[in-house]
């Protein structure tokens, strides 16, 4: 199966030949809090390998909280989230839930990062919550 997503301008097109994700988590750490506005972000992770990109792309290198450094990138034309890249994990691909043209496939199994959410910030409570960075899910 394939799954697919782009950006919002349509500028980035990508296919992930993959069935599902290896995993779907719900972020709330002041990066992905910057990337979704003020809320968490929705992050699906495929094997780096599954993933083809047309269209062009900007890289933003920056540190997360959980020490990694990271490659963020958007499309160059409308500036959508769309990929991150954890240089310790590079066989793998982070996916911003939103950017997949079904993001339903992107249903989280954890809520991670929740010592940097906002007071107001609601988790779903059927979900295991994480103050910081959990395990990532093995490809």
């Amino acid at each position: 199966m394939a799954i697919t997503g782009g950006c919002l301008c349509g500028a980035v097109r990508f296919t992930i030949e993959a069935d599902a994700p290896l995993g779907a988590r719900h972020c709330w750490c002041r990066v992905c809090q910057y990337l979704g506005a003020g809320s968490g972000t929705v992050n699906a992770i495929f094997s780096r390998d599954a993933l083809t990109v047309a269209g062009p792309l900007s890289d933003y290198v920056s540190r997360a909280d959980s020490g990694s450094t990271m490659h963020r990138r958007f499309c160059a034309v409308c500036g959508t989230p769309l990929f991150s890249e954890a240089e310790p994990r590079p066989h793998q691909i982070i996916v911003r839930a939103g950017a997949l043209d079904d993001p339903s496939l992107a249903r989280p199994s954890a809520v991670i990062w929740t010592k940097s959410a906002p007071p107001w910030a609601c988790f779903d409570p059927s979900l295991p919550q994480a103050e910081g960075q959990a395990p990532a899910p093995r490809a």
